[in-house]
């Protein structure tokens, strides 16, 4: 019965695959993380199930199908790569689109910074030379205007000092005067 054992009967064979189905169900997080490193003796065991469980007229229809299968998967991943390639072509001209627009724009404005510094410069440089030549106009009219006060100050010093010297000169004389008046007069 030791060789038997490889062989199931068709009363077996229900009990069998539903064990087999629970077993898989069970363990199918702990496949799924090994799944893509199966060996070789692995894939050979996996033959020799699918040929004991559906025999070995329906394995080239199963692989027939099987490879409908991955045909159409393959054409409807091709499909939709296509599809998002077109998609995102849109999407990459409209951001190209959207870049070069941003960049141009970036340029005009820097541009036209530029042209206001450049006229604001032009502008505070013709303002520093109109308030250089008023403040030198200012220095030497107000150099004028002292010379002129000083030129006034040292004639009304003259001439006070020449009203003081008369005033001086009339004050002596007129005791003189007086005494010459009260003589004239007596006469």
């Amino acid at each position: 019965m030791a060789g038997a054992s490889f062989f199931i009967s068709k009363n077996d064979f229900g009990c069998r695959c539903t064990e087999l189905v629970c077993i898989f169900v069970e363990n199918f997080e702990k496949m799924t993380l090994h799944m893509l490193f199966i060996s070789g003796g692995e894939i050979v065991l996996v033959m020799m199930l699918a040929l004991l469980f559906f025999g070995s007229k329906a394995i080239p229809d199963i692989a027939k199908t099987l490879g409908k299968g991955m045909r159409e998967f393959k054409k409807a991943t091709n499909e939709i790569k296509r599809e998002f390639e077109d998609n995102t072509g849109d999407f990459k001209r409209e951001i190209n689109d959207i870049r070069s627009t941003v960049k141009s724009e970036t340029k005009k404005i820097s541009q036209d910074i530029d042209q206001v510094s450049s006229k604001m410069k032009e502008e505070a440089n013709k303002l520093n030379k109109e308030v250089e030549h008023i403040s030198a106009e200012a220095e030497r009219t107000t150099t004028q205007l002292e010379k002129e006060v000083e030129d006034a100050s040292t004639k009304v010093e003259k001439k006070t000092a020449n009203l003081e010297q008369e005033i001086n000169e009339v004050a002596s004389n007129a005791p003189l005067e007086a005494e010459d008046e009260a003589k004239n007069q007596k006469l």
